[in-house]
């Protein structure tokens, strides 16, 4: 199941454009904590500390116990919004929950075995078509990842939702579509071209020096 980080944060007064500007000049980020039974809390937490958890992988599948003022809150990220050019989080939702609290969330998939598999092997190319599946859960059983075991897998096949082994009560959003997860495309065959004969053009050229001397004799 996924992991449970803490992070620190601080209540946040104000709204609006100039008040979250004014947080981000004391090197903070401003975001807001909704849902569940409570209201929506406007808080602030340190860049570093926030940047710091956005380079962990699967950061919107990580529940974090945030601290505020000495006070813990289970929470979930949703959203990020990012400064365009330099990636710098401007806002951050975070959604509040229990570990009962029913979710969507996007899971990485992660592939295990391929010296196992016989297509590849043979130089078949692994195409992914879903790096992330979205599943429908309680906030306390978030998996991790979804594993796809390549094992004996040969060139043409495709790996479809219904071969991953999903946690109990874990779903695909998608429902009873059993879409395809990745296949094993054939090996790209690149054919060089044929150098042209150039002796053969050559000797054409020369033949016809030739005659023209013996007309002109």
């Amino acid at each position: 199941m996924a992991e449970t980080h803490g992070l620190a944060a601080t209540k946040r007064s104000g709204s609006g454009t100039g008040a979250a500007r004014a947080v981000r000049r004391e090197g903070r980020v401003p975001a807001i904590i909704y849902g569940g039974d409570g209201e929506a809390e406007s808080i602030a937490i340190e860049a570093r500390l926030l940047e710091r958890e956005l380079r962990k992988p699967s950061f919107f599948g990580t529940l974090l116990d945030m601290e505020i003022d000495g006070t813990k809150t289970r929470v979930l990220p949703r959203d990020v919004q990012q400064h365009p050019v330099t990636d710098f989080p401007l806002h951050v939702d975070f959604l509040r929950v229990t570990e009962n609290t029913r979710i969507n969330v996007d899971v990485a998939v992660h592939f295990i075995n391929e010296e196992e598999s016989p297509g590849l092997t043979k130089g078949g190319v692994l195409n992914v078509v879903r790096f992330e599946v979205e599943v429908f859960c309680r906030a306390g059983s978030i998996p991790e990842s979804l594993i796809v075991d390549l094992t004996g897998t040969e060139v043409g096949d495709s790996i479809h939702i219904s071969a991953v082994s999903l946690p109990d009560g874990v779903r695909p959003v998608e429902g009873d579509r059993d879409f395809t997860i990745a296949t094993i495309a054939a090996p790209t065959i690149e054919v060089e071209p044929e150098p042209e004969d150039e002796g053969a053009e050559g000797e054409g050229e020369e033949g016809e020096g030739e005659e023209d001397g013996g007309a002109e004799e």
